[in-house]
């Protein structure tokens, strides 16, 4: 079974936009819980311009299925994980002004940064991945680093799936078959949606977790929370 991790963060873009509590995240991620997901998902940039560190905070009280704490690993984000101990850190390369995670770890060049945060975070009981595009050798190389799982970087295969979809999963088969056979576990998140997640899950059976954040939230605009998440895990369903 492949987990569906909601990513929250455009609720609290939301709430931010006019200040208050409106939408409440912690009741979105409880009202997530509800509907079905299996977990949730947080990305606190230094900026605090969606989640804020309160919010990990107060959703440590709360989350009942797997907490996903993303982010850079610095010493902030370092300490809120000691802190909250949430069951997987996800590792993005991001700097501190980027608008979006746009790009994996080169895990050959930083390998001994990686090593060293990696068994910091293990140390704490928490399951770490890390971001990472469909490259062999930087797959190689996250093997090395100590990491539990990897996540794929997704965009490109949603940019070219319109087009080719055969042509635009070839590259995320061959990485993930290459991660299996590492013995690293395997999530993947970035612009999946309604229209390109079941091909994927088609294609790579094994996938352990996806991490959806915006389109989820636009779509449940249309369609209401509930419903959405129902059908985000119907595309997720095994044939």
């Amino acid at each position: 079974m492949t987990r569906l991790s909601v990513n929250v963060n455009k609720i609290a873009t939301l709430r931010n936009a006019r200040g208050g509590n409106n939408p409440n995240v912690v009741q979105v991620a409880k009202d997530c819980e509800h509907f079905g997901a299996e977990g949730i998902t947080v990305h606190p940039r230094p900026d605090e311009r969606h989640i804020r560190y309160q919010d990990v905070l107060d959703l440590k009280e709360v989350v009942t299925t797997e907490f996903n704490i993303e982010g850079y690993p610095d010493d902030r984000y370092l300490e809120l994980v000691e802190k909250v101990r949430p069951e997987q850190a996800t590792l993005v390369p991001d700097p501190p002004d980027v608008l979006t995670s746009n790009a994996g770890w080169n895990t050959i060049k930083h390998m001994d940064y990686l090593r060293e945060v990696i068994s910091r975070i293990k140390s704490w009981g928490v399951r770490v991945s890390i971001f990472i595009e469909t490259d062999e050798e930087l797959i190689n190389a996250a093997a090395e680093t100590g990491t539990d799982r990897i996540e794929l970087y997704t965009e490109p295969y949603a940019t070219n799936y319109p087009t080719d979809k055969g042509k635009a999963v070839a590259a995320y088969v061959k990485a993930a078959e290459q991660a299996r056979k590492l013995g690293l576990g395997l999530n993947a998140g970035h612009d999946l949606d309604l229209n390109n997640l079941a091909f994927l899950k088609q294609n790579i059976p094994y996938l352990d977790e996806v991490s959806i954040g915006h389109a989820l939230v636009c779509d449940a605009l249309y369609y209401g929370l509930e419903n959405t998440i129902q059908m985000y895990k119907e595309k997720l369903r095994d044939a």
